[in-house]
């Protein structure tokens, strides 16, 4: 298994780029979208065994990186995203020649709201998989200062400004967390990260909100989420798997008992590894 990174879009200065495992032509193609709260975090996150666990069962893996707030709003973050899976669909499948017709998007928190959110839009995925993503950016459980958080020592916005570059980056190291902490403790990471005012603009940031935007056409999506989860409330996956089947959309959702935040880097536990089978056989069964 060799990897290989490339790089799929430059703008204003910044480079950003994918790993792609390439499992040999017609194989199909799962693009994972880390998480990080779209403010920190790298393609490096998937980590090695996912990787061969996806490869092989026969999926090319494309690990992308995309530029990241608070420098880079959503919507240039989204824009990062349909890029990348036009590279996919263009510039990599030529290479490559690997099935880009049969593209799975998957990501963890923040990269499965992504996965969720291309799901709306009119570049779609033939299925989604989401690991404790969100559907609903404009619910409580962001907007306001987040309970568990809050427990921490408190982050004054300087504190959380001093840990962001000013410049234009796509790989956030962890120092970057303190700003994401800022955020939840004071309710703000969506402003922070739209630019927008929830309130003013609340009619743009209904087109970011995939729980506002499910039709008929959503494709396949798999929900997989720790009923424990302290960061993004295990909710998310629920309401949105319950909109899902409100439009007859193919969807599963797959709770584990217990489980908080990033359950899946317990790699070995018996439940984690069941789930990575049944996410392995739903691929399968979408594609």
């Amino acid at each position: 298994m060799k990897k290989e990174t490339h790089i799929y879009k430059q703008v204003k200065g910044c480079t950003i780029q994918a790993d792609i495992y390439s499992n040999g032509k017609h194989s199909p193609v799962l693009m994972y979208i880390h998480g990080g709260a779209l403010m920190f975090g790298s393609r490096s996150w998937l980590p090695l065994q996912h990787i061969e666990l996806y490869y092989e069962a026969g999926f090319t893996i494309v690990s992308i990186d995309y530029r990241l707030a608070p420098q880079t709003k959503l919507y240039d973050i989204v824009q990062d995203i349909r890029d990348a899976i036009r590279w996919i669909k263009s510039n990599a499948s030529q290479r490559y020649g690997f099935d880009a017709d049969k593209l799975v998007l998957m990501g963890g928190s923040a990269g499965g709201y992504l996965s969720l959110l291309m799901g709306t839009m009119e570049l779609k995925p033939k299925a989604i998989v989401s690991f404790y993503g969100y559907g609903d950016i404009l619910g409580d459980w962001v907007m306001k200062p987040s309970e568990h958080y809050c427990q921490r020592p408190m982050v004054s916005r300087e504190e959380a400004l001093r840990s962001v570059a000013a410049i234009t980056v796509s790989e956030g190291e962890w120092d970057r967390f303190n700003y994401y902490l800022y955020c939840r403790q004071q309710g703000v990471w969506l402003t922070e990260m739209s630019g927008l005012d929830p309130v003013r603009d609340r009619n743009l940031l209904e087109m970011y909100n995939p729980l506002s935007n499910v039709r008929e056409d959503f494709p396949p999506t798999l929900l997989l989420h720790g009923d424990k989860d302290t960061d993004v409330p295990y909710e998310q996956s629920v309401l949105m798997y319950e909109q899902l089947c409100k439009f007859g959309v193919p969807a599963e959702l797959i709770t584990i008992p217990g489980a908080d935040h990033v359950f899946d880097q317990h790699f070995a536990e018996v439940e984690v590894q069941d789930a990575f089978r049944r996410t392995i056989d739903f691929m399968n069964e979408v594609i």
